[in-house]
């Protein structure tokens, strides 16, 4: 079995901190700690989602693979877009964060999707997650290992305290260069990704990692915003969820990242996907026109 050292830390620099350096960071170890990096927002963030997170259901529904992944103690709260103006304004096309995504996704396809964004909430006694791969959600990428293309690439924010024992998410550094991907590491080998809130957890579709058990009597408050390429269908499907009149408003870069333009691959080349009769998506949604034009 590969090994790591439970010495070993994963790294912390500031928001703000040039992408080439945290890519180096993230191709060695698998991850890095953002600080700061949603400082501002995410108090303002929590004020909007308390009240629906205070009555969300803990576990979800599904075969029993998912039920257990999902954590039978755990809340998870999806639509983020429709359901927080924070969220949709300052966050999913924040540049400092997409500045980091843009160093994992741009390599494999010129734009890309935000594959899923949720709020992670961990109620006291829930147990550690299994370890996996956010890439397992494409299984045949497995069997390519670290020199596989990065198909996910995932943002964990800090949304409450997160510490080791409300727990903070495990992960082992260094997994992401492991030779064989079938290989799911052990428990003892996790390091925890403590952090202050606004902080977060940059990482790599192929880095282990899962939930740590809940040991304390406070719920633990991630938000986790997943991308994949333009390429890959994505696990939430933004285009049936999220209104048009929200869609209108937000931004271009927001509007690709859920969907509501189409993708090209002119720098690799290959053909334009997601379009409407050859037209750009956003053309034929008409989302270039002036907002009053469209009310």
């Amino acid at each position: 079995m590969s090994s790591t050292s439970n010495g070993q830390r994963l790294q912390r620099v500031r928001a703000g901190t040039p992408p080439v350096e945290v890519k180096k960071i993230i191709d060695a170890d698998g991850g890095v700690i953002i600080q700061g990096l949603f400082a501002e927002q995410v108090d303002r963030l929590n004020f909007e989602l308390d009240p629906l997170m205070n009555d969300w259901h803990e576990g979800v529904k599904g075969n029993e693979w998912m039920v257990e992944f999902a954590g039978r103690q755990t809340k998870r709260m999806t639509q983020l877009i429709a359901r927080s103006k924070v969220f949709r304004e300052e966050i999913v096309d924040n540049p400092t964060m997409l500045s980091y995504i843009d160093t994992m996704m741009l390599g494999t396809s010129d734009s890309y999707w935000m594959n899923a964004a949720q709020v992670i909430q961990l109620q006291p006694g829930e147990k550690a997650q299994f370890l996996h791969r956010d890439l397992e959600n494409y299984p045949i990428f497995r069997k390519y290992g670290p020199e596989g293309p990065e198909v996910m690439c995932n943002c964990l924010v800090a949304l409450s305290e997160y510490t080791e024992e409300m727990g903070a998410t495990r992960v082992i550094p260094g997994s992401n260069k492991w030779s064989d991907f079938e290989e799911s590491g052990d428990p003892e080998q996790t390091v925890a990704a403590e952090m202050e809130k606004g902080d977060a957890l940059v990482f790599s579709g192929k880095l282990l990692h899962g939930g740590g058990a809940n040991r304390s009597n406070k719920p633990r408050r991630g938000m986790a915003l997943a991308f994949c390429p333009g390429w890959l269908v994505p696990e939430e499907a933004y285009p049936f969820v999220v209104p048009m009149e929200i869609a209108r408003t937000l931004s271009p870069r927001a509007q690709q990242l859920a969907g509501f333009r189409s993708f090209h691959n002119s720098t690799l080349g290959g053909g334009s996907l997601w379009q409407v009769d050859y037209l750009e998506l956003g053309d034929f949604l008409k989302l270039n026109e002036p907002l009053n034009e469209n009310s």
